[in-house]
């Protein structure tokens, strides 16, 4: 007999034991959350390290406070293992596990895949499976649901799948886990049902939506929205620098209009996992049902193009000085995708000192926030922001804004300050040195 039918009021007593796949920048927030909510929660990840610090109360996240997992470990309420086989023990898994794209720009659902597998080897009746990493529409339906029911269970009867996007946004401090909507669909009602119950104690509201392929697209339009209105953002700033004009000030008057705009900023390329990723996921799919889409397409070209661009622009200003790329000192502040965090997945910085570096470029960074780089060829390390630094470079780029740094200061030792993020917006003297995207 199924267990489907008490697994709703095992949540709401927190007697439901929580499994947690992937223990990220969107597992582990989670997992710490339903710890907090009163729930037992197991991690499950494959980097001992990560099971290594956990195991000593310890966070790794910068948006995860060390004494919120430090309290939930000694409570004995949050554990973390490399032993898969500890998911029978679980009543309720939720999968956060990668998902990028390939060097062809197709969607990798490995990590998916390899995740199914595991939990496949331990799923049994009453369980519910909810998966949360971003993907393309069908994914749940069409790839994760049949690989669970080789099993000889049978979704919706037996277990219980739901898709539930993430929405987390590192160093907001407005939004965090809980006080964001969560999205959840469902494989059948009843799966909808058990997986609104299941983010209620966590959650302080839960958008119950018609199916797995609603709550994906859902997902993939949130941060395509994004990207075609970062695309824009970024080719009007193409547009500017032709016409003579700072993109920075056209869009913030623009941005005083109370209705029928949405401020968008551009910058040196899309970071994160999210926004750069998630229009090429949609993308993929429609070409599937050979549908063009053609806004996105025209969004990621923009919006890939813009390392070049700031690339290109480093050169420029040094041949405006008389000094060559090559051999030419460039001090780089921020590496990170976005400021105030550590996060280096996609950053567009990565493409920029690559490319500077091939062209002979000798390339410094600072950021408070990352103190080891790796790139293709070899490492660096993050260096002190010290006046010295400032007036040994021939040129400073700003490629991310952290609000740690005093751009008085940086603007008043370099000698030229290229600034892709108008992290120089409120400096008031010597702005005849800086040059904005």
């Amino acid at each position: 007999m199924s267990r489907l039918s008490d697994l709703g009021g095992r949540i709401e007593s927190r007697d439901a034991r929580i499994g947690v796949v992937g223990l990220g920048y969107v597992g582990l927030p989670l997992a710490v959350e339903f710890a907090k909510a009163g729930f037992h929660v197991t991690g499950f990840d494959l980097d001992q390290e990560k099971i290594r610090q956990l195991g000593e109360g310890r966070s790794y996240i910068e948006d995860v406070p060390a004494e919120d997992v430090a309290a939930q470990h000694a409570a004995g309420r949050l554990q973390a293992s490399t032993d898969f086989s500890d998911m029978a023990h679980t009543d309720v898994i939720h999968v956060c596990v990668p998902t990028p794209l390939t060097k062809t720009r197709d969607p990798d659902v490995s990590h998916i895949v390899r995740a199914v597998e595991d939990i496949r080897k331990r799923l049994r009746s009453g369980h519910l499976v909810i998966l949360g990493s971003t993907t393309y529409p069908g994914t749940t339906h069409d790839l994760f649901v049949p690989l669970l029911e080789e099993s000889g269970l049978r979704c919706g009867e037996d277990f219980a799948v739901a898709f539930a996007p993430e929405r987390i946004d590192p160093a907001n401090k407005k939004f965090a886990v809980r006080n964001v909507p969560k999205v959840v669909g469902g494989e059948t009602a009843l799966c909808t049902e058990l997986g609104v119950k299941a983010y209620e104690p966590v959650f302080d509201n839960v958008v119950p939506v018609s199916s797995t392929n609603t709550a994906e697209m859902v997902k993939l339009l949130e941060n395509t929205f994004r990207a075609i209105n970062i695309g824009l953002a970024n080719e009007v700033a193409l547009m500017c620098d032709r016409l003579d004009l700072d993109v920075w000030e056209v869009i913030d008057a623009a941005a005083t209009k109370p209705y029928g705009f949405m401020k968008f900023t551009p910058g040196p390329g899309l970071g994160g996992h999210c926004i750069p990723v998630d229009p090429s996921y949609l993308a993929w799919k429609m070409k599937s049902l050979n549908f063009e889409a053609r806004f996105i397409e025209t969004a990621v070209e923009v919006n890939g193009h813009m390392p070049e661009h700031v690339a290109r622009t480093v050169g420029d200003l040094l041949n405006e000085d008389r000094l060559a790329i090559n051999g030419a000192h460039v001090l780089v502040l921020g590496v990170a995708y976005k400021s105030d965090v550590s996060d280096m997945r996609e950053s567009p910085a990565l493409d920029i000192i690559d490319q500077l570096e091939r062209k002979g470029a000798e390339i410094r960074y600072h950021d408070p926030h990352v103190s080891e780089l790796q790139l293709p060829a070899h490492t660096l390390k993050s260096v002190e922001l010290t006046d010295e630094a400032l007036t040994a470079a021939d040129l400073v780029v700003i490629l991310t804004d952290h609000s740690a740094v005093d751009y008085d200061r940086v603007v008043a030792k370099a000698s030229r300050v290229y600034d892709t993020r108008n992290a120089t917006r409120d400096v008031a003297e010597h702005r005849e040195k800086i040059k904005k995207l």
